[in-house]
């Protein structure tokens, strides 16, 4: 395989671990997507010092873990905000990352991950009810 391979196994990879970090820390979304990049930098080296894309591997997946964890903290805190418990939240979040992280090892997924992801948040936060004052104004 080439290294476009391998940079789209880092994105894929550098996605899972972001949704995996926004599942246990969704609640502070800055802080989950600044530790996902980081570790998207951890995995992109590691993938970098084992087969060839140089520093496409390393920006790939710290972007992708950026992608991840921003699609998945919409999610999370959407979930959390509806009655959600932590735990259960956590638990499927684990599972759906792990799902990501194995497609990422199928050719062009890997990208198409780190597209995705961020593009549902967006049609989420899209389509989330505006809060109202209802009849809270009326026992002013």
């Amino acid at each position: 395989m080439g290294g476009w391979y391998w940079i789209g196994v880092s994105v894929g990879l550098g996605a899972g671990l972001g949704v995996l970090i926004a599942g246990v820390a969704a609640r502070i979304a800055i802080v989950a997507a600044l530790v996902a990049a980081a570790a998207g930098v951890g995995i992109g080296l590691a993938i970098d010092a084992w087969q060839p894309g140089g520093w496409g591997d390393i920006v790939g997946a710290a972007l992708g873990g950026l992608g991840g964890a921003a699609g998945a903290a919409q999610v999370v805190r959407g979930a959390l905000r509806r009655g959600g418990t932590r735990g259960g939240m956590a638990t499927l979040v684990a599972g759906a990352a792990l799902v990501v992280a194995a497609l990422a090892w199928v050719p062009v997924l890997g990208y198409l991950e780190a597209l995705a992801l961020p593009a549902v948040a967006a049609r989420l936060r899209r389509r989330a009810p505006e809060r109202y004052a209802g009849l809270r104004t009326l026992a002013k």
